[in-house]
């Protein structure tokens, strides 16, 4: 499995967006998949005909 190193300020902010103890992954993961869903509105936003 690989691994990252963060710093002292963005362990910080993921520990703010931590509910219930939660672990870092799901943070993590919750936070990928809420920037795919974005992009993906915004991907197929921009194929509508104005």
């Amino acid at each position: 499995m690989s691994s990252i190193d963060l710093d002292e300020e963005t362990i910080e902010r993921l520990d703010g967006l931590r509910v219930d103890d939660e672990s870092y992954d799901e943070v993590i993961n919750e936070l990928i998949n809420i920037y795919q869903a974005e992009e993906l509105t915004l991907f197929r936003g921009s194929d509508e005909d104005y």
